[in-house]
């Protein structure tokens, strides 16, 4: 159960109503379920499409750009670990910028996490794409058609109906569904290794690297990647709601992105070396499938594995969804609790423990993020800038918290993680550098969309706050000028940019910026924790 620490200001943390109906969200979840929950959150629609896009944008060296996406996401998340064992609470990606730095990060974040339901709707759309190969006219030059998309709001709303009962009902469904999702992709990897292997792939048709070591950079965005490992931060949007979260928490994320990886390098090994050697006149680039491996398996002859892998484009993806489905409902759920939406989506049902109302929400916002996107493609290249946006606010966060800690004379509190004290430094720039090398052409979109936050912050302010509307907009500029900085940047750059900021000076100036900007916003944070929240470095007890 939550406490909420001595001289909290009530408009910043749980009031008393919301104590109430945190108490509701049931304690269900062990350590199998949570790890299930992560891994079917990484392992969805990414696994059907990466392994191409990364092959075409970096040819063999593809296979560095999973390793280091894994390795960097396990820092991240290493981050998100110690604030979900430290403060448990249901939706604590979005609680825990508000808490460490006030109500303009807060809101920002919470804006982009808004937005960042499109998530759920890229993997629906990815579901209409394969569903096309057999059911003709849902899905047409890369966009959804009037017909595909009636049939995308039906799956929208059996997702949302299947999350509306229990939490214990959708681990064990979930479980399931995550079997199924691990088995199909070993056993594509199996399958087509054991069809025949072409040798000399990793040096063949242009070297290891045909497009430069830098290309592994672009992979990391434009390949896909990035969104393919994202997810693994599933578990701590449940930690409210699992059996000993100090524990289970930290094993099943860094669990279910070590799995993920290995499943991903298996995937991206076996389309290098079974590519047929007539599809590669033109090197890599020149391979280009709309269902990568259900089309390669009908190359190779493999019709079983590709009506396999067709029916597997609607369920992991489905089961992505699902989960995806869930975890908005809980940061609706949290966003409420913050103040940026009405306390009535904060309502949990007291039979089934579920936030209905955050449900319903969630659903109409699926729907209507649809509509101007419709792609895949278009979906996920704006989504993984909110997520490593909301990663970027973790590490303030949990520096900010350790800062005050220190400043009140603590010297380690239960639950920390060894390693962090450096770890979130890291992981900012990287989120960082991840967000600028996604290009000009995403970044355009995406972060005037979260800047769109600052106006919306100020109309959410009210009489009433116990913080004034100068000190939130001192403790929370930071983040406006380093987004407005990674814009200009970014133009500038030569990641889709004008090309003015030459490589690799382009990338080192975001490292710098993100360097600066991190120990600006960790000081901030330090004294909006000190002036606003003097006890909040004790954390909500469970």
């Amino acid at each position: 159960m939550c406490h909420v620490p001595q001289n909290q200001p009530a408009e910043s943390f749980a009031a008393p109503v919301a104590l109430a109906e945190e108490r509701r969200l049931r304690k269900d979840l062990g350590f199998w379920g949570l790890t299930a929950i992560g891994f079917s959150n990484i392992l969805g629609s990414g696994w059907l499409f990466a392994a191409m896009y990364a092959a075409q944008a970096a040819g063999p060296a593809a296979l560095l750009s999973w390793v280091a996406a894994g390795v960097l996401c396990a820092l991240i998340a290493l981050v998100m670990v110690e604030l979900g064992a430290t403060r448990p609470e249901g939706g604590g990606t979005v609680r825990w910028p508000l808490y460490a730095s006030g109500r303009l990060v807060g809101t920002m974040i919470g804006w982009s996490v808004v937005l960042s339901v499109g998530g759920t709707a890229a993997e629906i759309s990815a579901i209409m794409q394969y569903a096309a190969h057999y059911v003709p006219g849902l899905y047409d030059h890369g966009r959804l058609t009037a017909s595909g998309l009636g049939v995308a709001v039906v799956l929208s709303v059996g997702l949302t109906a299947l999350n509306w009962f229990t939490v214990r009902i959708f681990a064990r469904m979930n479980n399931l569904v995550s079997v199924f999702k691990v088995v199909v992709p070993v056993v594509t990897v199996v399958a087509l290794f054991l069809s025949g292997t072409h040798g000399g792939r990793l040096t063949d048709h242009g070297g290891f690297a045909p497009y430069g070591y830098a290309a592994c950079l672009t992979a990391l965005a434009g390949g896909g990647i990035v969104y393919s490992v994202n997810g693994f931060q599933a578990p701590l949007d449940f930690s409210g709601e699992a059996r000993n979260p100090r524990r289970t928490v930290p094993a099943a994320v860094l669990t279910g992105i070590g799995l993920a990886v290995v499943v991903y390098l298996g995937l991206q090994l076996a389309f290098l070396f079974t590519v047929p050697e007539s599809l590669l006149d033109h090197g890599w680039k020149g391979v280009n499938f709309e269902s990568p491996f259900g089309q390669l398996a009908l190359v190779l002859n493999l019709h079983w594995l590709a009506t396999l892998l067709y029916a597997d484009a609607v369920v992991s993806p489905g089961g992505s969804a699902y989960v995806g489905v869930a975890i908005d409902a809980r940061h609706t759920y949290a966003l409420a609790k913050n103040g940026l939406l009405p306390r009535f989506f904060m309502r949990i049902d007291p039979r089934s423990g579920m936030a209905h109302r955050a449900l319903v929400l969630n659903l109409v916002v699926i729907v209507v993020f649809m509509l101007p996107f419709g792609g895949w493609q278009d979906i996920v290249s704006v989504m993984g800038d909110m997520y490593l946006l909301i990663y970027a606010a973790s590490a303030v966060a949990v520096a900010a918290f350790r800062a005050h800690d220190r400043e009140r004379g603590v010297s380690r509190a239960e639950g920390q993680v060894p390693g962090v004290r450096w770890i979130a430094p890291v992981g900012f720039i990287v989120a960082s550098e991840f967000i600028y090398w996604s290009g000009w052409h995403d970044l355009r979109l995406a972060l005037p969309l979260v800047l769109a936050g600052v106006p919306l912050f100020l109309l959410q302010r009210r009489t009433a706050d116990a913080v004034p509307v100068r000190d939130e907009l001192r403790y929370g500029a930071w983040l406006v000028l380093h987004l407005a900085v990674l814009t200009l940047l970014s133009w500038l750059g030569t990641f889709g940019g004008s090309g003015r900021l030459p490589a690799p000076y382009d990338s080192l100036a975001v490292a710098a910026l993100a360097f600066a900007v991190f120990f600006w916003a960790v000081r901030s944070g330090a004294e909006h924790l000190r002036t606003a929240a003097p006890a909040m470095s004790s954390g909500p007890a469970v």
